[in-house]
């Protein structure tokens, strides 16, 4: 059994909001929306078109909020000599359509009444646009916000933010650190910014050497580790759009899995030797999955029952591991029986 796990998206509108970042409001096709549900702070594949062999697949973080009926999506920030983000900016048009895979990621928070810190550099902004306005419009929470960015005009959803700010005076509070004005932001700077809010839990996304910053500074400020949440994305080295693998070895001895998703509970057997995500495609599970190198949380469940082996992990922090965590893609079968869930 097999099942469709990239779907099209027309794109129905494109934003110019900086010089060099453009927002592109997708659709489903009709009959797909129900597979485009997403929590605030997640990303969307695309695969970018290419010749080259095995494909441009990019993730891109949703900058809509699902709570408010918005039209889904992405914004992209041009970079260097990024071949995905420049050809979005230079050649995407209203009408044409885009390969996607269903929405995914992790870092989204677990409340929308809890006060949270959101850390920003860049393009770094699009899934904290998400949360911060999910919060303000479905939950109680309050969002303090610093964005760092090279000048004013670099600065994404400058607008919207500003008008958030005087809609919500009382529950968001925005900082903006300008390379123009204060120079790069500093390791003092970004304490003493990150102190007040310390006992709060932390999201940050940016350019890695941003995010080491920020945390670094985090750590001085007195954040706990634990709190602290970054997205990071990695370059794919495989297609995620190609067939899944579809010839397991079933030689050998083999778990029993069940598997929770969307509320309902699939068996699937699992060979000891074979990766958990492999096994609930080829039994026509529709899992969630993005780069299947262990770079991205998209298939990340929680094991409530038995015990795999992780053969690789670039983004689950320990306090996820500890809460029973792992990547199916990288996971294979220690016991003869688990319970793995993604409605968790």
């Amino acid at each position: 059994m097999s099942v469709t796990h990239s779907y099209k998206l027309r794109v129905a509108a494109i934003r110019a909001e900086t010089e060099d970042a453009r927002s592109i409001v997708l659709e489903p096709e009709e009959g797909d929306a129900e597979r485009f549900s997403y929590r605030p702070g997640q990303f969307l594949t695309i695969n970018v078109p290419t010749d080259r062999e095995g494909g441009a697949a990019r993730c891109y973080s949703l900058s809509s909020s699902p709570l408010l009926r918005e039209p889904m999506q992405v914004t992209v920030k041009r970079t260097g000599e990024g071949y995905g983000s420049n050809w979005l900016c230079d050649n995407l048009n209203v009408g044409d359509e885009l390969e996607v895979l269903r929405p995914s990621g992790m870092f989204t928070p677990s409340s929308l009444d809890a006060d949270l810190l959101l850390v920003a550099a860049g393009s770094g902004i699009t899934p904290m646009m998400s949360i911060l306005k999910s919060v303000l419009h479905g939950g109680t929470g309050r969002v303090a916000l610093i964005y760092a960015n090279r000048d004013e005009q670099s600065v994404i959803f400058g607008e919207e933010l500003l008008a958030l700010q005087g809609k919500h005076p009382d529950r968001l509070h925005t900082v903006h650190l300008l390379e123009s004005v204060q120079g790069l932001p500093s390791m003092e700077l970004l304490r003493e910014h990150l102190r007040p809010y310390r006992d709060r839990e932390m999201y940050v996304c940016g350019p890695q050497p941003y995010m080491a910053a920020v945390t670094a500074a985090a750590a001085a400020a007195g954040v706990a580790a634990e709190r602290v949440r970054q997205e990071k994305f990695f370059s794919l080295d495989t297609d995620p759009f190609a067939e899944p693998r579809s010839a397991l070895d079933h030689s050998g001895p083999s778990a029993t899995v069940e598997v929770q998703l969307e509320g309902e509970t699939q068996t699937v057997s699992c060979p000891k030797g074979e990766r958990m995500l492999d096994a609930f495609l080829e039994a026509g599970v529709d899992a969630p999955f993005s780069c299947r190198e262990g770079n991205c949380s998209a298939c990340a469940c929680f094991v409530l029952e038995g015990e795999v082996e992780m053969l690789r992990n670039e983004v689950l922090e320990p306090e996820d591991l500890a809460d029973g965590i792992v990547l199916a893609c990288q996971s294979v079968p220690l016991s003869d029986h688990l319970r793995v869930s993604y409605d968790e």
